[in-house]
């Protein structure tokens, strides 16, 4: 339910925390977001205002590029209960000198957190042997490789279709080793470069890795990941990036983001076995051609798959 309180439609209830939400065209939305900052706002979140619409447009932001922002944006800004968000977004667009969007007033719902985030997260079937089953879950098929996860403040959940394809690359990667190996089996050894929540080397190691070591630029990533082996039951090498890799590994994984995998082009090189494979994801398809083109002194490399927009890139180590 709600009412018109000083023009403004508010939804009314019992909670304490307030949002305001406005629509602007894009040249308005950093300035209108910073001086709502300065008014009192705690958070600012902007996103497409044609979000869920046919209009909606996906917008991929990266280290050492521009994302930019939507024609039309949403923002919406968080207040505490005894402010006025209306008279707050009067003010701004006075200092800005900027005519009064269209706005809402919201209170926000008070909800279980912790519960809602964990719903977002329910058991991923990656393959006709793989599913990431969520630690609170229970595996839906207790005969396939199930990869217990709690991603925690890491990226590698499943459900971005990057780590999917870097998942399924590496299904069909082992499999194909164990068909080809002679007796004794070879020792398999993995390096996930940007491992996150340490997703692809604990499957590496379920699926036949002799030994996996993964790497992070993000601490409390590594973290997560150290747990996430643990409640796996593997044991895999994790370090960040301020720590010297002494590691060479037959299969090498990263997926990051492609202006991140321009420059680690003869560092990934030189941590791939000569003959070893590789596999580089996070990269859009219109970016594909030029990352193989870059990694071209030193690997073979093709796009294995595509989906959603995005491209695994794979091949071989040369000599």
């Amino acid at each position: 339910m709600g009412k018109l309180i000083d023009g403004v439609f508010r939804q009314v209830d019992s909670m304490s925390w307030l949002n305001l939400v406005l629509h602007m065209p894009r040249e308005q939305a950093d300035a209108f977001g910073d001086a709502l900052m300065e008014l009192g706002a705690i958070s600012i979140n902007v996103e497409d205002a044609a979000e869920g619409t046919a209009a909606e447009k996906p917008i991929f932001g990266e280290p050492g590029a521009s994302a930019g922002l939507w024609d039309s944006c949403k923002l919406t800004a968080l207040f505490l209960p005894d402010l006025d968000p209306a008279a707050i977004a009067r003010e701004a667009a006075s200092v800005l000198e900027f005519e009064l969007p269209l706005l809402t007033v919201e209170t926000l719902n008070d909800v279980d957190w912790v519960q809602q985030n964990r719903d977002q997260f329910q058991p991923i079937k990656i393959s006709k042997r793989v599913w990431i089953v969520p630690t609170w879950h229970n595996a839906p098929d207790s005969a396939a490789i199930n990869i217990s996860l709690d991603p925690g403040a890491a990226f590698g959940t499943g459900s971005h279709p990057t780590t999917r394809l870097c998942l399924q690359w590496l299904e069909a990667t082992f499999e194909s080793l164990q068909k080809s190996l002679q007796q004794p089996p070879k020792k398999i050894s993995m390096l996930d470069y940007g491992t996150g929540s340490g997703i692809l080397a604990i499957a590496a190691m379920k699926l036949g890795a002799h030994h996996a070591a993964g790497v992070d630029i993000d601490s409390q990533a590594i973290e997560a990941a150290r747990y996430n082996a643990q409640q796996n039951g593997v044991a895999i090498e994790f370090s960040t990036t301020h720590s010297t890799l002494d590691y060479v590994a037959d299969i090498t994984v990263a997926n990051i983001l492609a202006n991140p995998l321009k420059v680690l082009a003869p560092l990934l090189a030189s941590h791939t076995q000569i003959g070893g494979q590789i596999a580089l994801a996070g990269i859009l398809d219109h970016q594909a051609d030029e990352i193989i083109a870059i990694y071209k002194p030193w690997f073979e490399l093709d796009v294995w798959q595509r989906a959603e927009g995005w491209s695994c890139i794979a091949g071989i180590r040369l000599a």
